[in-house]
């Protein structure tokens, strides 16, 4: 058992976009739209409280995605296992694109941490959020905000964070729809033609460049040719509103495996939400996290 009944820590993570057009499980932005979980320990027991996004159809008790985290990060840290009583207010959509399930995540890492009084290494906690996400550019990307890459290298996660360039401003367009990453990844092609992959080299080298110093460069930095079109069939709605938007010069791409879409403009030419309008979706101004998930002091109580 912990043996630090009573204490409680609280977490914000932030939505994530993965992808970024070209940049297919290797990019990731963080955005400021936040989960807040708070965790207490008791002496037996589990009880989770959620409010906000998906709470009618999220699980209380061990299979939640939180405490699953919680306890693979307690057992990393070596410590007992305690009983828990969690408070979720989600405000990241789920199933659509956004990071939810990494922000989950990574909340119960940084509460496990937070619980137990020590911290993992930066580097076990992007293995361990990997190793629970099953990829890691959404989990990169919530742990250490901006605009992340990640990629492995001899077994290993590794993630590099860069600052996204001040004039660039975001927009999510959220539909109504729901689209599971499982089901969005099934509809990919087992290979792809070198000539898709070489193109998308080039514009991931370029959408680094756009993102960090020159946004001019957005728009052809974000052309896909590796998954987006790929998932029509899923996603009509969402990719019409994309290619009606790049069309008029706008950097629009799916966010993570959709269904939502991600905007992005600058401050001299931001993006007019009302001229996109359209049944059935709204639009969310989004800032670019520069922190990721953090963590208040810890507070003893009782």
């Amino acid at each position: 058992m912990l043996d630090r009944q009573g204490v409680s820590a609280h977490v914000v993570s932030p939505a994530t976009v993965a992808n970024v057009g070209p940049g297919f499980d290797s990019f990731g932005l963080c955005l400021r739209m936040h989960d807040s979980v708070t965790a207490k320990v008791t002496d037996h027991g589990i009880r989770v409280d959620i409010v906000g996004e998906a709470a009618e159809d999220l699980p209380r008790g061990e299979s939640h995605l939180v405490v699953r985290s919680i306890r693979a990060a307690l057992a990393e840290l070596g410590v007992a296992q305690p009983g828990l009583t969690l408070r979720c207010q989600n405000r990241i959509p789920h199933s659509r694109g956004l990071g939810s399930s990494a922000a989950a995540i990574v909340s119960g890492i940084r509460l496990a941490e937070r619980l137990a009084g020590r911290d993992l290494a930066q580097a076990q906690v992007l293995e361990l959020a990997t190793r629970l996400e099953g990829h890691s550019d959404n989990v990169a990307a919530c742990l250490l905000g901006g605009f992340t890459i990640a990629w492995s290298e001899a077994g290993r996660v590794c993630a590099l964070r860069l600052d996204v360039h001040d004039q660039i401003r975001a927009v999510v367009f959220v539909p109504g729809q729901t689209l599971s990453t499982t089901t969005a990844r099934q509809l990919l092609p087992t290979a792809v033609k070198h000539a898709h992959a070489s193109d998308n080299s080039a514009r991931t080298g370029l959408l680094v460049a756009a993102l960090t110093q020159r946004p001019e460069y957005l728009h052809p930095a974000t052309q896909d040719r590796l998954h987006q079109d790929q998932r029509r069939t899923a996603l009509p709605d969402s990719l019409a509103l994309l290619e009606a938007m790049r069309a008029e010069g706008l950097a629009a791409v799916l966010s993570g495996a959709g269904p939502s879409v991600l905007v992005l403009g600058t401050a001299s030419e931001p993006i007019d939400t009302e001229r996109w309008t359209w049944p059935g979706w709204r639009s969310v101004v989004v800032s670019i996290d520069t922190r990721g998930a953090r963590a208040t002091a810890e507070v003893a109580q009782g």
